[in-house]
């Protein structure tokens, strides 16, 4: 009996112990609460991984003046067409729509001009290409960034491509793309 005493004793002393530290510690919680919390201090700004330099491209100048003169081509020989730059990225630098140029022109002067950049060849080459792989065909007419037809042309700087020029809207690719060649003869002296 004197065993069960003792260990019904140890264990009042355990639950009591517990009780004991359980109030305490609401008592340090309540009074964390109350004072007031100091400001931490400001956070290191996190390291960024700095943007990558843009791409390569004629200036904005220069692909405006392109675009003008290709627009101003097709207008000349009776074609309400829209002539739009990318650069060696295919980001749109500028396009250019003549009044009454059409929707669909629009749309598929800046999609030349970004197939032109994907493939690093006229739209017509990579029409051609196209045209002997089913597949890629089927991949490139799926995609609306890209118009596998003829009408655009790349811009170089000696090996280099820095972007390519697409007209849209002519009746015929080819219009197109002797209008997209006026643009560059234009520029092509003071591309860098």
């Amino acid at each position: 009996m004197l065993h069960f005493k003792r260990r019904n004793a140890s264990l009042l002393c355990v639950i009591a112990a517990l009780s004991i530290s359980n109030l305490a510690i609401s008592n340090l919680a309540t009074a964390a609460d109350a004072v007031p919390a100091a400001p931490l201090p400001p956070a290191a700004p996190a390291a960024q991984t700095p943007p990558p330099p843009p791409a390569r491209g004629p200036s904005l100048a220069l692909a405006l003046e392109a675009a003008q003169t290709a627009v101003a081509t097709c207008t000349a020989n009776g074609y309400k067409t829209t002539a739009s730059v990318v650069d060696s990225a295919g980001v749109v630098k500028v396009t250019l729509a003549a009044d009454g140029a059409s929707k669909r022109g629009v749309e598929s002067s800046s999609a030349k001009a970004f197939t032109a950049v994907t493939f690093k060849t006229s739209s017509a080459a990579a029409g051609k290409k196209a045209e002997a792989d089913p597949i890629l065909l089927g991949l490139l007419n799926a995609d609306p960034k890209h118009r596998p037809r003829a009408g655009a042309l790349p811009l170089f700087v000696g090996n280099e491509l820095v972007g390519a020029i697409g007209v849209g809207g002519a009746p015929g690719g080819d219009k197109d793309e002797a209008c997209a060649l006026a643009g560059i003869e234009k520029i092509k002296s003071r591309l860098q």
